[in-house]
C-alpha cells in the first residue's frame, strides 16, 4: 500500500472519492506545493546574499532548480503512468513549458520593479519586499502552474496509460488500479 492510500483510509469517503477521481491533479499541486518551497529557499538564499540588488535573476535561478525537481517528481510520481514520447522528446517539451512558465512567472515581478517602480528608493524596503513576494512567488506562481498543468497533459504527457507498468495508485477500496 502507497502513503497515498494509506493517508486516503483516513478521509470521510466522499472525500476519498473526490481525490481519488483527481489524484493526478492533488499530485501535481503537490509536487508543486513542494517545488514552491524549493523556489522560495533558494530565492531568498541569493536574492540576500550573492544576488543581492538581482530579484529578477534570483528569481530565474530559483524556478530553474526547482524545474529540475518538478521534472523528475513528476515524471515519476505525478504523471507516472501518462506518457506517449520517447524521453529525451519528453524532457525537451517539459523543459520548453517550463521555460514558457519561467517568462510567465518572472513577468509580473519584472511589472512590478520596472513599470510599477514598486523598488526601492521609490518605496521603502517592506513595501518592496512585499510587492516582490506577492507579484513573483503568489501571481506568477499561480499563472506559470495553470500553464504547466495544461502544457504537461496536453503536448508532455499526452497519453494516459501509456506505461502499463507502472500501476496507478490504489483507489479508496484499496483496489489497484492499471
Amino acid at each position: 500500500m502507497t502513503g497515498f492510500a494509506a493517508l486516503l483510509r483516513f478521509l470521510p469517503r466522499g472525500v476519498r472519492k473526490f481525490l481519488v477521481r483527481r489524484r493526478e491533479l492533488l499530485k501535481f499541486v503537490l509536487v508543486g506545493g513542494t517545488c514552491f518551497v524549493i523556489t522560495n529557499v533558494v530565492n531568498y538564499g541569493l536574492k540576500l546574499t550573492v544576488l543581492t540588488g538581482k530579484p529578477v535573476t534570483a528569481l530565474a535561478v530559483a524556478t530553474l532548480v526547482a524545474t529540475v525537481v518538478s521534472y523528475v517528481l513528476n515524471r515519476e510520481w505525478s504523471f507516472r503512468t501518462r506518457g506517449g514520447r520517447e524521453r529525451r522528446h519528453e524532457a525537451a517539451l517539459f523543459f520548453l513549458m517550463s521555460a514558457i512558465s519561467l517568462g510567465l512567472g518572472a513577468l509580473p515581478l519584472a511589472v512590478s520593479r520596472y513599470v510599477l517602480h514598486l523598488h526601492t528608493p521609490e518605496v521603502g524596503l517592506v513595501t518592496q519586499e512585499i510587492a516582490d513576494y506577492v507579484s513573483g512567488m503568489i501571481v506568477g506562481t499561480l499563472l506559470g502552474t495553470a500553464f504547466r498543468w495544461v502544457s504537461f497533459r496536453k503536448w508532455v504527457f499526452p497519453q494516459e496509460d501509456a506505461h502499463p507498468g507502472r500501476v496507478a495508485e490504489s483507489d479508496e477500496t484499496g483496489s489497484r488500479a492499471a
